[in-house]
């Protein structure tokens, strides 16, 4: 089966399921992982800007598109044409059973169901003692911050955060202010590219937090994404637990 891949995360988790470039035959182009296999794969634009052409061109048998990630009319107009697979992962469960699904179709059913233990033995061993009260930034002007009904808030609740903008769906604005009752503000490596001086700047306002960058990717990569990170949320927890002493 010749498969296109319009989510980045999903594309990682084909690759992680066994598939290979033979049948993973068109990426976006922030589709980066695994970088050896998915160098060989044709771009077919980015995830909101997807060459409907290019894909026509390729003929797949199908192809992988996400309810959030993708822009709604652009993969009803594949529709026309082919089959077109829509997923929307808000929860672990739901994640699950996206890897399940997965497997089902591309008969890589035991790898799957590998992946999905080891998502859950990552998120078991990684846990804080006593939750902490945590922001969530993923832009700056204006800083937004993401709500109960996101990929992300289930992730930081799973390893013991609790989302300040919990009673919020989606990605709200915040402002400065906002922040004033958080412990741990993070500050996410994408899709705004948060970097150390960012970290300088909030100090300023807010000297004494505790302000880090985190790895988006860890954090809102569903798929078998999480299965990787068990190292990155140990270490992360670790430098939370030394701020509670």
């Amino acid at each position: 089966m010749k498969v296109v891949s319009l989510v980045p995360s999903i594309t990682e988790a084909l690759f992680d399921l066994g598939l290979t470039e033979h049948e993973v035959i068109g990426r976006t182009k922030f589709c980066i992982h695994p970088e050896s296999k998915v160098k060989n794969v044709p771009v077919i634009g980015g995830t909101k800007n997807i060459n409907i052409d290019k894909i026509k061109a390729l003929k797949p048998d199908l192809i992988l598109a996400n309810k959030e990630e993708n822009i709604k009319e652009q993969v009803e107009a594949l529709m026309a044409d082919f089959k077109v697979m829509v997923t929307n992962v808000e929860t672990i469960e739901d994640n699950y059973y996206l890897l399940k699904t997965l497997g089902n179709t591309f008969n890589r059913e035991e790898r799957a169901q590998q992946f999905n233990l080891k998502i859950y033995d990552v998120l078991e061993q990684a846990k804080l003692d006593s939750p902490v009260k945590a922001a969530y930034l993923i832009w700056k002007n204006p800083y937004m911050t993401i709500g109960a009904d996101t990929f992300i808030h289930k992730i930081m609740m799973e390893i013991g955060f609790e989302n300040m903008f919990k009673d919020t769906t989606r990605y709200p604005e915040i402002q400065m202010e906002d922040l004033a009752e958080v412990e741990v503000i993070m500050l996410s490596s994408e899709p705004f590219p948060f970097k150390e001086k960012h970290i300088v700047e909030m100090k300023t306002f807010y000297p004494d937090k505790k302000i880090m960058i985190v790895d988006g990717e860890a954090f809102s990569w569903y798929g078998t994404h999480i299965a990787k990170c068990g190292d990155y949320f140990k270490e992360l927890l670790a430098e939370i637990h030394a701020m509670q002493r």
